[in-house]
């Protein structure tokens, strides 16, 4: 159901995203009517101007922000209304706040609060002596403080008069919308944010070590830090602070909104009183306040970042690679227990499994493993050995490649076993293999992720995964929806198999979803394979808005359609035949011959209503149909006889695996079974910003090993090719 967006909404959305209006507002309209991201960016394009996912997604949250701040708006007008404190003044700068934050100041002085101070001394009928103190009314203020003294109203004298009074100018000081405004723009442009161990944590919190007495500016805090600092602070480690760097400037950027140096205020002994209780309001209210919402600011802004790393880097994980359908015989080593072997058909199902124990130390079991493995590599004909790269995953790879006997068309390759424990004692791979040992199931999800790594990680919750920075101290809210969008984004970019895809991969198909996703696979296990895409419209539930947004994300291989294979939409159907019979051709021919492609003149069609983005992918699309825009697969093999952290040397130079990028570096496994860091700093002869400017995820590097710390098991390494830093010139 379409919903309608207010045109202010468009208007500010667009002028901070940069984009036209008319883009904003096409994007709105086709979101408010339940299209998803990826449909919008790939099958829009003309509605939108050419949007990308990152400009539609950015479209969406802003205009749910926007939408939350209007609900927080009404809900303050309504609790006016009801207490009859609305006014037109009032409510014109509730209209006018552009913020949250302008907005909460606002409404600051009315909202429902306990008895404060304040409150109590008004309660006491001091509000007239707080508003002559602040006039600089002539005299002596304690003479004119005596007028209110009331020993049965709890105004034993004129001091207790005055402390009353200072506290309503305190209060209103404090809450004033442009005294905070002035004051949050000092603290976010100049706010020191600092840390101190707590007196006895410093041996229980020595992780936090290089925290022990911080400060740094928190403007230019980096994301990792105040994530750290504030994970110690909530472990009793640090004591964390967000202070102004000058307290001084504080005061006097109020005494100018408040306490105007005038002849009068010179003359009057009252400005000493005003003055009192506007430190004391700075001090007592106004700073405590700003820093506890500053410091929410700082740490949103910090997950906002960890939550971007994250995303890109899980991102580079769903693409990496795949070696493709392939006859797997996978490997999830151990030492004690053990190595549980699999043995995969090309599409993933399960042929046989066994347990061998190369490593249990004698020769003769030694060889009855390596006689199981030859004979299941020769019975299932396997094409491809994965080695999961856990304990005893160095070890096993050793003794799979100098097996006498295997055969040397057949690679093998070490596999990332982050994720595999938690798929293994999943739900669903119960319910696939209710009756094999989760050990086995972990071996089945190393072989799988070998084939395709999107179509295995789709199955394990991406925190799981191991690419993440601090994943657990971010709002986990923004980060589920970050990480989904991410998964929906990758599986939609590759297309899924309709006739072979699981349930946890169709259900981040556009338009689908968990409901959908399972009644495709039970139709599909009921009725056999799916003969065409349009097929699909025969499964319970399924409409034609979810047939519109799914299907051009879906692939039937040798379906009805010779299209049903590629990425053109359904919809574009008739517009390729039209082209096919302009040249007295078939569509499978004009898939088949280039020639016949080369011929097609698109200004023809752009004219006949398709768009110029349309017809050029829909032109790319016939060149190479359903084509994977993931690389290529590459084996990898680690350093010979480098196993753990006894065989490193400082100077060593290895080959090794990008595992995970942050904001200060990135981890690379050697093949030690600890990740090593590059510094951001051993990244390149250059100033590197972002990590993630030089590595990406599953990248191969040449690293030089810095040094090796045995005792807390970390290795420093270098992406330089000798172990001395650039020079700074």
């Amino acid at each position: 159901m379409s919903v309608s967006v207010p045109a202010e909404h468009i208007r500010s959305l667009a002028a901070e995203l940069q984009l036209r209006p008319a883009q904003v507002e096409a994007a709105a309209r086709l979101l408010g009517e339940d299209a998803t991201v990826p449909f919008i960016a790939r099958y829009r394009k003309e509605a939108t101007g050419g949007l990308d996912e990152v400009a539609v997604t950015a479209v969406r949250d802003g205009l749910a922000a926007l939408a939350e701040l209007d609900k927080r708006r009404a809900a303050m007008r309504a609790s006016l209304e009801e207490r009859g404190l609305l006014t037109p003044d009032l409510d014109a700068a509730l209209t006018a706040a552009p913020n949250l934050a302008r907005l909460e100041d606002v409404y600051l002085p009315f909202r429902p609060k306990r008895r404060t101070r304040a409150a109590q001394a008004r309660e006491r009928g001091l509000e007239p002596l707080a508003l002559w103190l602040l006039d600089f009314g002539p005299g002596d203020p304690a003479v004119e403080a005596a007028r209110y003294v009331d020993a049965d109203n709890n105004v034993p004298d004129a001091e207790a008069a005055l402390a009353g009074a200072r506290d309503i100018l305190a209060e209103r000081f404090a809450e004033d919308a442009e005294a905070r405004a002035r004051v949050r723009a000092l603290l976010a442009r100049e706010g020191v944010l600092t840390a101190e161990v707590t007196p006895g944590k410093e041996e229980e919190g020595a992780t936090y070590r290089d925290y022990f007495h911080w400060e740094q500016t928190a403007a230019k805090a980096p994301s990792h830090r105040v994530l750290a600092v504030f994970r110690a602070e909530a472990e009793g480690v640090l004591r964390v602070a967000l202070r102004p760097r000058d307290a001084a400037a504080v005061s006097n950027a109020l005494y100018g909104l408040f306490l105007p140096l005038n002849a009068r205020a010179r003359r009057s002994p009252a400005v000493e009183q005003a003055r009192a209780a506007l430190d004391d309001g700075c001090r007592r209210l106004l700073l405590p306040s700003l820093e506890n919402e500053l410091r929410g600011e700082l740490k949103k802004r910090a997950d906002a970042e960890a939550i971007r790393v994250f995303g890109e880097n899980l991102r580079q994980l769903l693409l990496a690679p795949p070696l493709g359908t392939r006859r797997i015989l996978a490997v999830d080593p151990g030492f004690r227990t053990g190595c549980k072997v699999v043995c995969l058909d090309r599409q993933g199902g399960l042929l046989d499994h066994a347990v061998v124990q190369p490593h249990a130390g004698s020769a003769a079991a030694r060889a009855e493993a390596g006689r199981v493995v030859l004979a299941l590599l020769q019975k299932y004909d396997i094409e491809a050995v994965a080695v999961g790269n856990g304990t005893a995953g160095r070890e096993t790879e050793a003794f799979l490649r100098e097996l006498p006997g295997r055969p040397a068309s057949v690679p093998v390759i070490m596999v990332s076993e982050s994720g595999a424990s938690v798929y293994s004692a999943s739900e669903a791979a119960r319910a696939e293999f209710p009756d094999l040992d989760l050990t086995y199931r972990g071996a089945v999800s190393i072989g799988r992720r070998l084939a395709d790594p999107l179509a295995e990680l789709v199955k394990i919750d991406p925190k799981a995964i191991g690419v993440g920075q601090y994943q657990h101290d971010v709002n986990q809210a923004e980060l589920k929806r970050r990480l989904d969008d991410v998964v929906t984004s990758c599986v939609n970019a590759v297309g899924v198999e309709l006739n072979t895809a699981s349930e946890q991969l169709l259900t981040y198909v556009s338009g689908l979803g968990p409901v959908l996703a399972r009644n495709i696979v039970a139709w599909r296990a009921e009725h056999g394979p799916f003969a065409s895409r349009r097929a699909l419209l025969d499964v319970p539930r399924l409409g034609p808005k979810a047939f519109e947004q799914a299907a051009g994300f879906v692939r039937v291989r040798g379906g009805a359609h010779p299209l049903d294979a590629s990425a053109v939409h359904p919809e574009s159907y008739p517009l390729v035949e039209r082209m096919a019979r302009d040249l007295n051709a078939s569509v499978a021919d004009l898939l088949a011959d280039p020639g016949l492609r080369a011929r097609i003149d698109v200004r023809r069609y752009a004219a006949e209503g398709a768009g110029l983005p349309t017809l050029t992918d829909i032109l790319a699309e016939l060149d190479k149909p359903g084509r994977d825009p993931r690389e290529p697969f590459h084996a990898f093999a680690f350093a010979e006889g480098v196993h753990d952290l006894d065989d490193l040397r400082p100077g060593m130079r290895l080959p090794g695996i990008v595992t995970n990028i942050t904001a200060f570096g990135a981890f690379v496994d050697i093949g030690v079974h600890q990740d090593g860091l590059v510094h951001i700093s051993q990244m390149a002869d250059r100033y590197v910003r972002d990590p993630a400017e030089v590595v990406r995820l599953q990248q191969e590097v040449a690293v030089t090993v810095l040094d090796v710390d045995l005792k807390r098991r970390r290795i420093s390494l270098s992406m330089f090719q000798s172990t001395a830093a650039p020079s700074a010139d």
